[in-house]
């Protein structure tokens, strides 16, 4: 039988939903995540504007286009478990958009390390919550937690970017550090404002924000970018 991280047994939503704080905290999640895909649909649209040429053009319509499907996953399933998806998506709407207005990027190439930058840092933050989850909610989110093709997209075309003019890998490198520095201080905001989330994050053992266990989160997190940041050909 799955368990949770802290061996707990996992059931299905209905028995585990039971639980107030519980239900409340995968409302959080699911909102959190339907905005972001929603949110990463525009983005996409957006950057298929920027795209030097139509190849690139038609592989971030389809990237968005994935993108969309997976936001109404979502939208499906919080109107299944009754709930307002307009209304659990809203608290989360201004702490994402404070992040792209001060993340906008200047080019394609920007564009391509934001996007990469941002779905690999929720990637790794829901997959984290995941463990936690319920067996039907856990699917859910790991599935629309799959990648577009995105990522190696992104890889590809700055790897490529960098290899035609090198000098491009320090300003693309400098970029990457900010995204990353304005990523965790939003994430960090919203699961110290959300304490059902918090709580999740940190198995239920504690109730209230829990700064070192979420802060060993984050850190988790900030590893991993490093890595993918080295993937890209660029220093974090």
């Amino acid at each position: 039988m799955d368990t949770h991280a802290d061996g707990t047994s996992i059931g299905d939503w209905t028995s585990c939903a039971a639980d107030p704080g519980y239900r409340a905290a995968v409302l959080d999640l699911l909102g959190a995540l339907a905005y972001g895909e929603l949110s990463a649909f525009e983005r996409l649209a957006e950057d298929a504007k920027l795209a030097p040429g139509l190849p690139d053009k038609a592989a971030l319509a389809r990237m968005a286009s994935a993108e969309f499907q997976h936001y109404q996953l979502l939208h499906d399933r919080l109107v299944e478990v009754g709930a307002d998806p307009t209304e659990v998506m809203t608290p989360f709407v201004e702490p994402l958009e404070s992040f792209h207005r001060m993340t906008a990027p200047s080019d394609w190439l920007e564009g391509l390390v934001k996007a990469y930058v941002g779905d690999a840092i929720a990637t790794d933050f829901y997959r984290e919550v995941a463990v936690r989850l319920d067996d039907d909610t856990r699917d859910l989110v790991l599935r629309v937690m799959s990648d577009t093709g995105h990522a190696q997209f992104a890889v590809d075309r700055v790897r490529q970017a960098i290899e035609e003019n090198p000098k491009v890998g320090g300003r693309l490198a400098l970029w990457g550090r900010r995204l990353m520095g304005e990523a965790l201080s939003q994430a960090q905001r919203v699961v110290a404002e959300r304490d059902a989330l918090s709580n999740l994050l940190v198995g239920g053992a504690v109730q209230g924000f829990d700064l070192v266990e979420v802060g060993k989160m984050f850190n988790r997190i900030t590893e991993a970018h490093t890595k993918r940041m080295a993937v890209l050909g660029l220093a974090s």
